[in-house]
């Protein structure tokens, strides 16, 4: 099953998505719950669902608090996702790892404002950390019948200092999740290879974020320096049963020009299939 992630044309509202989503031929949507009420509203989201003829297939719950309505920390919104999956009959969810480092940002100046971001420690580690550090998703995913997929993250740079801002982001301490979503650029940003990522987590794979990585992240999967085409393969080959979800952003799809925008879906979709089928 391949999949269009929300967030490749998040400055869309889900009607379009889901309407290029059905024209583009995508078999489902992975939907990213943010701000929007639209993104985590069971009803409008099965009014969706059956308009288009496009199964809700994927829920990744709020990168971050600000959700309203919803719980500050994460473990709260988690446990929001689990419940909007169960009521929407969505099987997996995906939820990204603990920060250990949280990004700290100032900007100043006009016409052209200046930036700075810092990575600032924390000084606690909060209930979801200990969730995963002490196995406890495994019992969350029996209690709710819903698959957790873990996603590994992205590097981040200061002045040429490289900096991890979440716990468990190293491959080895990925293969401690029952399940875990492989997310392609993210890799691409350590400098790692995704064949040689997947290979050590293939045992505990369930989903795959797949856009690529040139220098910039969420590039569309054919452009970039990541051997993605040779990574669908690898799937293949070892008959992965889970989805791949094409999660790239606005801008890398031409979002501003709509006729280009699905364009690119198409060739999105048309390179996720060629591969998965070995051509």
């Amino acid at each position: 099953m391949i999949l269009l992630s929300t967030g490749t044309l998040n400055t869309y509202g889900l009607p379009r998505i889901f309407a290029l989503a059905a024209e583009a031929g995508y078999d489902g949507i992975e939907i990213i719950i943010d701000a929007r009420w639209d993104t985590r509203d069971a009803a409008y989201l099965r009014r969706m669902s059956s308009e288009y003829g496009l199964p809700v297939a994927v829920l990744h719950s709020p990168f971050l608090p600000g959700v309203e309505g919803w719980p500050l920390d994460q473990l709260g919104r988690l446990q929001r996702t689990l419940a909007l999956a169960e009521e929407l009959s969505v099987r997996l969810v995906v939820t990204h790892l603990p920060y250990r480092l949280y990004p700290m940002s100032a900007h100043w100046g006009s016409p052209k404002p200046r930036g700075i971001t810092l990575p600032i420690p924390r000084v606690w580690r909060e209930p979801y950390y200990h969730v995963l550090s002490d196995g406890r998703l495994a019992d969350m995913e029996n209690e709710t019948g819903v698959t957790i997929a873990v996603e590994n993250m992205p590097a981040r740079r200061f002045l040429g200092i490289t900096f991890d801002l979440y716990w468990f982001n190293r491959t080895e301490q990925m293969a401690r999740f029952p399940h875990v979503t492989l997310d392609t650029t993210h890799v691409g940003t350590w400098g790692n290879d995704p064949v040689a990522v997947y290979g050590q987590l293939k045992g505990r794979l369930s989903h795959v974020h797949l856009s690529n990585y040139d220098g910039r992240e969420h590039r569309p999967p054919a452009d970039g320096k990541l051997p993605l085409a040779a990574l669908l393969r690898e799937l293949a080959r070892d008959g992965y049963e889970g989805a791949v979800t094409v999660e790239s952003e606005p801008m890398a799809f031409h979002a501003e020009d709509e006729a280009q925008c699905l364009a690119e879906l198409r060739r999105a979709l048309a390179f996720c299939r060629e591969n998965l089928a070995g051509r």
